[in-house]
Parts: C-alpha cells; structure tokens; sequence
C-alpha cells in the first residue's frame, strides 16, 4: 500500500491549502482530495508540482507500507 503523506509535509512546514495550491498551480480541490487521500492515482505532473512547491522529493510525499491483508 502507498502511504501519501502530504498531510505530514504541510503540516511540518505550516502550509494551508490555498497557499499550496496558489504556489504549486493545482486547484485546491485536488490538492484538498490529496490532503485526504481520496484519490486513486495522481500523475507525475502534479507529484513535480507538489515537490517544488513544497521542496521536498517525492519520497518524502510516499511511503510504501507492506500489505498482508490481501494474502
């Protein structure tokens, strides 16, 4: 399983959604489904967007965490 962990990173460096959203050029709407993880997928575009915004790499936005539920 993918653990995003946007919440965490604009937590930690004290950034709303809107100001995200004005300095990366996503529409708070996605950045707002991102923060909640109600999305199914999410393109390298916006994974760029979000690590210039927010300085960081996208290892620091995803985390794979090992599922055995499905086993």
């Amino acid at each position: 399983m993918i653990k995003n962990n946007l919440s965490k990173i604009m937590g930690e460096k004290r950034v709303n959604m809107t100001v995200l959203s004005k300095q990366s050029g996503i529409s708070r709407t996605a950045i707002f489904q991102l923060y909640h993880n109600n999305t199914a997928h999410i393109s390298f575009e916006t994974m760029d967007k979000l690590c210039k915004a927010l300085n960081c790499d996208v290892g620091d936005l995803f985390n794979y965490i090992e599922d055995n539920s499905n086993l």
